[in-house]
């Protein structure tokens, strides 16, 4: 029976409020930076403050110039969103598959460090590469949900297996 852990609602929460953010900054700098020069503009004084003979000082080319900025990260941050956001790890009868090129199986993990699973919310594996390099993966409950459950399988595998 295996056992997935979906890519975390933390991350995923995370993620929509930075591009939340970087929108709702782009909004209001180039409210600032654009608009404030309308007698209509309830940031008139702004305008007045910081253009002076027609030339706008520093803050004001800042408004004017980092709304690009901030889209072009909240472009970033959705793309990258949409690529993690169906991502998972899945353990198996044989291995911890975290993608189609990376697999660890069970036979070849030396020790698990669960250690701060929980008060921090991580454990660590150590395993063995191709090359007989051992290597520690820090696995977290920040980056997958469901990790308890990841974590029993693999302390029952390991178990077996030795």
């Amino acid at each position: 029976m295996a056992v997935e852990a979906p890519y975390s609602r933390y991350n995923k929460s995370s993620f929509k409020i930075a591009i939340f953010f970087c929108i709702a900054a782009a909004a209001i700098f180039a409210y600032d930076g654009y608009l404030s020069k309308y007698d209509w503009s309830m940031r008139r004084s702004f305008y007045e403050d910081h253009v002076i003979d027609g030339k706008p000082d520093g803050d004001m080319i800042f408004n004017q110039k980092s709304p690009f900025a901030f889209i072009v990260l909240a472009v970033i941050l959705i793309f990258w969103y949409r690529v993690r956001k169906d991502k998972k790890l899945i353990a198996d009868e044989n291995e911890l598959i975290f993608s189609d090129t990376r697999k660890i199986p069970y036979d070849s993990i030396e020790k698990i460090n669960k250690t701060y699973f929980d008060s921090k919310g991580y454990f660590t594996i150590t395993y063995k590469n191709k090359d007989s390099k051992e290597i520690d993966q820090k696995l977290s409950d920040r980056t997958y949900d469901n990790m308890k459950e990841i974590l029993e399988l693999l302390v029952e595998k390991i178990s077996r297996t030795q």
